[in-house]
C-alpha cells in the first residue's frame, strides 16, 4: 500500500495486470459482498432452525452474538495481520475457514460447538473484511477521510446483514434452511478461485512477527462479551439470578475483566489499555450506545411479535420489511456522506439528527399500532429506523479516529466501540425492553381479564379460548403502545441533552499513510523482541 500516492491512477500491484486497472478495486468489492453474506448461521432463519433441531431460540442468538465477539475482538490485531501475511494468504486462509465453520453451523446440534464455530467465524470475517477494505481504502478516499470511508464500510455492512437475511428465509422457503450454508459455501469457494488466480503470490508489505500481542487479554475480554451476552439472553429464561446458571455466568465475566484490569497494570501491551478506556471520545460513545440501543431494543423485542401475532404475516412477509429497512439504510448513508462528509456537520448535530430519527420511528409505532393496519404503512418506521442506525455507527466510528489516541492504542479502542455498539448494547437493551414487556402485560391481562369477567361473568367452555385469546392480543397492544410511549418520551430527553451540551468538534478524521503505520507495528515488533530476548 505504500506504493499508493496522491498522484496518478489507484492500482493494487498484488493483482495480476490481466484485470484492466479500473476494475481490480471492483474485484475486492466483489470479495467484500461474499465475506459479508457469509456467516457462522443467520438470525432470519431461526424459527426453521429451531424446528428442525433440538436448539432453542437463546442458543441461536447466542450464537449469532457470538459471531459478533468474534468480529470485534479482532479489531486489535488486524493490523498486526496486515504486515505479517500478503492479502493473498488472508483471503486464502480466512476463506477456508469460514467454509468449515458454515459447515459446522449447518449440521450441529451442540450449543457449545455452535457458538465456538460461531465466534471463530466472525473472528476471520473481520480479517478478510479489513483485506479488502484496506486494499481499496485509497481508491475510495484518496486524502484518507475516514468519515467518507465508514459510509462505504456500513453500506456494505449493513446492507449485506439485511440482504442476508432475506437470502436465507427465502431459501427455507423454497428449500431447507441448511441450503443456505451450501450456497455461501460455494460462493466461497468462488472467491478462492478467484484469489487463485487473479492475486499473485508476494510477501507482505513488510514481514512483521506477530511479536507482543496479548492473546491471553483478547480471549478473556471475548469470554467477558460471552458471558455478559449469555446473561441477557438466556435471563428470562432461567429466572435471571435466582438460577445458579445466571450467576455463575456474572461471576465468570466478572473474574474475566477483573483479571484483565490487573494484567493491564504490569503489562507493557495489554490487549486493551487503560488509555483506550479512559478516553474521553471512547467513553462518550460508549454511553451514547448504551442508551441509543436501548430505546431501540423494541426492534428485536416487539416488531417480529407484533407483525407475526398480531397481524398475522408469515415468515416471507415479515423478512420482506427488512427491504424497508435496507431503504432506510442507503437513505441515511446518502445523508451522512453529505451532511457530515461534505457540510462537516458537528458531531453533536449529527447524533442529535439519529436519536431524532429514532424518535419519529418509536412516534410513529406509537401512534400507528393496531390491529388492521397494512404491510406498507410499515415501511416509513421501518426506514427511520434504518437512517437512524446507520447515522450513529458511523458518526461514532468517526469520533473514535479522531479522538487523539496514538495509532497503536486507535485499534484497542475500537474492539471497545464493537462491545458496546454491537454486543453488550445490542444484547442490553432486548433483555430490558423483554423484562419491561413481560411485567406491563401480565399486569394489563389481568386488569382487562377483570373488565371481561365483570362484563360476562358466566362464560361457556366454547367461548373461554376466544375470549382468552382476545384479551392476549388486546394486552400485548396495549402494553406496546405504553412501552413506545415511555421510550418516546425517554429519547427527546436523550435529544435535549444532547442539544445542550457543548460540542463545537467537527469531523476531520485523516487516517495516517500506511508507512507511518507500518514504521510504528515495527518499532513495537522490535521492542517486544528485544523484551524477549532479555527474559
Amino acid at each position: 500500500m505504500s506504493g499508493h500516492v496522491l498522484q496518478g491512477p489507484f492500482d493494487i500491484p498484488e493483482m495480476t495486470n490481466a484485470v484492466p486497472r479500473r476494475l481490480k478495486p471492483w474485484v475486492f468489492i466483489l470479495f467484500l459482498v461474499i465475506i459479508q453474506l457469509s456467516g457462522g448461521l443467520y438470525l432470519a432463519a431461526a424459527s426453521d432452525m429451531v424446528g428442525t433441531t433440538a436448539l432453542m431460540q437463546e442458543d441461536i442468538l447466542m450464537a449469532g452474538y457470538a459471531q459478533i465477539v468474534g468480529m470485534s475482538v479482532n479489531f486489535a490485531v488486524m493490523f498486526r495481520l496486515k504486515f505479517r501475511f500478503s492479502g493473498r494468504t488472508g483471503l486464502l486462509l480466512c476463506g477456508m475457514v469460514i467454509m468449515g465453520c458454515c459447515a459446522v453451523c449447518a449440521v450441529t446440534d451442540s450449543v457449545v460447538l455452535l457458538v465456538a464455530a460461531c465466534a471463530v467465524a466472525g473472528w476471520f470475517r473481520m480479517w478478510a473484511t479489513f483485506i479488502c477494505n484496506s486494499t481499496i481504502q485509497l481508491w475510495l478516499t484518496p486524502v484518507r477521510d475516514m468519515s467518507v470511508f465508514f459510509c462505504f464500510v456500513y453500506l456494505v455492512v449493513d446492507g449485506a446483514i439485511q440482504l442476508s437475511g432475506i437470502a436465507a428465509v427465502y431459501t427455507a422457503f423454497y428449500s431447507q434452511w441448511e441450503y443456505m450454508h451450501l450456497l455461501v459455501i460455494g460462493l466461497l469457494a468462488v472467491m478462492l478461485v478467484l484469489v487463485l488466480i487473479l492475486l499473485k503470490p508476494m510477501r507482505a508489505p513488510m514481514f512483521i512477527p506477530l511479536l507482543g500481542i496479548d492473546w491471553l487479554g483478547g480471549f478473556l475480554w471475548g469470554l467477558a462479551a460471552l458471558s455478559f451476552t449469555f446473561v441477557c439472553v438466556y435471563g428470562n429464561f432461567y429466572d435471571w439470578w435466582d438460577s445458579a446458571e445466571i450467576t455463575g455466568a456474572t461471576v465468570f465475566g466478572f473474574v474475566c475483566i477483573a483479571v484483565n484490569l490487573w494484567r493491564a497494570t504490569f503489562l507493557h501491551h495489554p490487549y486493551i489499555s487503560f488509555q483506550a478506556m479512559t478516553n474521553r471520545n471512547v467513553v462518550r460513545a460508549s454511553l451514547i450506545y448504551v442508551v441509543f440501543y436501548t430505546l431501540l431494543g423494541t426492534e428485536h423485542v416487539f416488531e417480529h411479535t407484533y407483525a407475526s401475532t398480531i397481524l398475522g404475516f408469515d415468515e416471507t412477509n415479515l423478512i420482506d420489511l427488512n427491504f424497508y429497512v435496507l431503504v432506510g439504510i442507503l437513505a441515511g448513508v446518502a445523508l451522512t456522506y453529505w451532511l457530515f462528509c461534505r457540510r462537516r456537520w458537528r458531531y453533536k448535530h449529527m447524533t442529535a439528527l439519529s436519536v431524532a430519527f429514532l424518535s419519529a420511528y418509536l412516534a410513529y409505532f406509537y401512534f400507528l399500532i393496531d390491529y388492521g393496519i397494512e404491510k406498507e404503512m410499515l415501511f416509513m418506521p421501518l426506514m427511520l429506523r434504518g437512517i437512524s442506525s446507520v447515522i450513529l455507527s458511523i458518526v461514532l466510528l468517526t469520533s473514535i479516529v479522531q479522538s487523539g489516541l496514538h495509532f497503536l492504542v486507535f485499534p484497542q479502542a475500537l474492539v471497545i466501540n464493537g462491545f458496546m455498539g454491537a454486543v453488550v448494547s445490542a444484547a442490553f437493551g432486548p433483555a430490558v425492553i423483554g423484562e419491561w414487556f413481560r411485567h406491563v402485560m401480565a399486569s394489563n391481562m389481568s386488569m382487562i381479564g377483570s373488565v371481561v369477567t365483570d362484563v360476562n361473568p358466566v362464560v361457556d367452555a366454547g367461548s373461554l379460548g376466544n375470549i382468552a385469546a382476545m384479551i392476549s392480543r388486546q394486552a400485548m397492544v396495549v402494553s406496546m403502545k405504553e412501552i413506545y410511549g415511555w421510550l418516546l418520551i425517554a429519547s427527546l430527553v436523550f435529544i435535549t441533552v444532547i442539544a445542550l451540551s457543548y460540542a463545537p468538534l467537527r469531523p476531520s478524521a485523516i487516517f495516517p499513510k500506511w508507512r507511518t503505520i507500518r514504521k510504528a507495528i515495527r518499532g513495537l515488533a522490535r521492542a517486544e523482541s528485544r523484551e524477549a530476548l532479555k527474559c
